[in-house]
């Protein structure tokens, strides 16, 4: 049976999702700050939870708005200062604004310039906003407001907002967006509505944040995979209290929303007499649970998530990089979506293949349901030996066959222990790719498996142990969904 059942009308929610953006624009006179939540155009967990959901949706749907928008990249100035990595891409904050400005503005899209949210003078900040000059992006800064969120007073004042730098925009939509959550688009549009009060514009907020899921359960696997997504952020699903009281419906919203939903509140009443919105689910203009078409489907891919994200939060812990308290969060979302890492098939069967073998393996699912392993051999490491098997198996080359020359291989294996100081000469998945690539020159066999290569994308695999970061970019950039044991090699 195929694992990539697919749950998600991503026509529908492009149509619907458009028609709602165009109907806010609508509402406020001036500008529209508009926040978007998420990624932008690779939007791999949206694409992981909801299958059928295409990466670039969001941006698609903008691009039928760009002569009209502008986008302003907003990034956390602490988030520099620690290096930050996008879990996705394997890429700082920092080298995703640069990425993200240089994508946006090659296919026709107006980046405005760059907010440093957070600022206190940090030095690797000040280096990233002089990178940034030198390729001629406007930057800006705002800072940390005394009392946020609930000193109202102050923070609708010219000591809160009043003390960020007004960002200078040219275009009726003003679309907000980050490397990743966290980063202050929210108040930094709040902190632009403010600046224009004050300068006799009538501008409006809205938000188009894709999780959580406004009209879904609460505890749905697609909410939680959302909370075990951003376990670092101590963001926590809710009911929507000020929904419930306005309407009495209940709709599913974060905290984070909700804490600074009366200082939104507060200041529209400030410049419009009154608010626009009741509630923080008013604000949204999220059409994704209507396009659900496979609530099955959907579970379960929303559950395979949270598992993933379990193994992810184990290796970052051994690493160091994240505290327990964050794994036990993980672990009470494994119980809340009632999964365990026994229902990640490939977990058992590269398991299996170590205790077989007495050495570390790895394993993967394809998408017709099967599952292929990978030994540690003295040629080939592990990951390298599962990902040459899953090749010959697309391609229907028999399991005998020998693909790669050894006057192919030697060389390599010669360069990296002799020259290059390396005590393993194992190779690598790149160095695999790079030798299999180089017979396909003359092997049909290597040939037809190079063919192959795209279909990986979107298979499960996992390792026994955590991989070199070598071979995780590797499986990352195949579009393959990895996980580890909390163990090295």
């Amino acid at each position: 049976m195929a694992i990539n059942k697919i749950g998600f009308d991503n026509d529908k929610y492009l149509s619907m999702q458009s028609e709602h953006i165009r109907e806010r624009i609508a509402q406020f006179g001036d500008k529209l700050y508009l926040e978007f939540g998420g990624k932008l155009f690779d939007d791999y967990h949206a694409s992981r939870v909801l299958p059928g959901f295409k990466p670039d949706s969001k941006l698609q749907m903008l691009l039928q708005l760009k002569d009209e928008a502008e986008i302003v990249i907003v990034i956390n100035a602490g988030d520099i200062e620690k290096n930050k990595v996008r879990g996705d891409l394997g890429i700082t904050y920092d080298v995703d604004v640069i990425r993200l400005f240089n994508v946006f503005t090659r296919i026709g899209l107006y980046v405005s310039s760059v907010v440093l949210t957070q600022y206190a003078n940090q030095p690797s900040a000040d280096a990233f906003q002089k990178r940034l000059e030198a390729l001629g992006v406007k930057v800006y800064h705002h800072y940390h407001i005394k009392g946020y969120p609930s000193n109202l007073k102050h923070i609708i004042s010219d000591e809160g907002y009043g003390k960020n730098d007004y960002i200078e925009t040219s275009r009726r939509l003003v679309v907000i967006t980050a490397p990743g959550p966290g980063s202050g688009k929210m108040a930094t549009c709040l902190s632009q509505i403010y600046h224009e009060h004050k300068r006799g514009l009538n501008a409006g907020y809205a938000k188009f944040e894709t999780f959580p899921i406004w009209n879904i359960p609460l505890r749905h696997p697609v909410n939680i995979a959302y909370e075990a997504a951003t376990s670092d952020l101590n963001d926590v699903n809710m009911i929507d209290p000020f929904h419930l009281e306005a309407y009495g419906k209940t709709t599913v919203n974060y905290n984070r929303d909700i804490e600074i939903f009366p200082v939104l509140n507060a200041m529209f009443e400030n410049i419009l007499g009154e608010s626009p919105y009741k509630s923080p689910t008013d604000m949204g203009v999220n059409m994704a649970g209507n396009c659900i078409i496979d609530d099955e489907a959907v579970c379960r891919a929303a559950k395979d998530e949270i598992i993933r994200r379990y193994y992810v939060g184990m290796c970052d812990n051994r690493k160091g990089l994240i505290s327990e308290d964050e794994v036990y969060k993980l672990e009470l979302l494994l119980k809340q979506a009632n999964v365990t890492v026994d229902d990640r098939k490939v977990v058992a069967a590269a398991l299996a293949r170590e205790q077989e073998t007495n050495a570390p393996a790895a394993a993967m699912e394809l998408p017709d349901g099967t599952i292929l392993t990978g030994r540690t051999s003295d040629m080939l490491g592990a990951s390298s030996a599962l990902l040459l098997n899953a090749l010959k198996y697309l391609g229907g080359i028999p399991d005998d066959v020998l693909m790669m020359s050894p006057h192919v291989i030697e060389p390599i294996q010669n360069l990296k222990v002799k020259h290059l100081g390396n005590n393993n000469p194992r190779i690598h998945t790149d160095e695999t790719l790079i030798a299999l690539s180089i017979c396909a020159n003359t092997d049909q066999n290597a040939r037809k498996a190079m063919e192959q290569i795209s279909k990986l994308r979107g298979c499960e695999v996992h390792s026994t142990v955590i991989l070199s970061a070598v071979d995780e970019r590797i499986f990352k950039r195949l579009g393959v969904n990895l996980t580890c044991e909390p163990k090295y090699q």
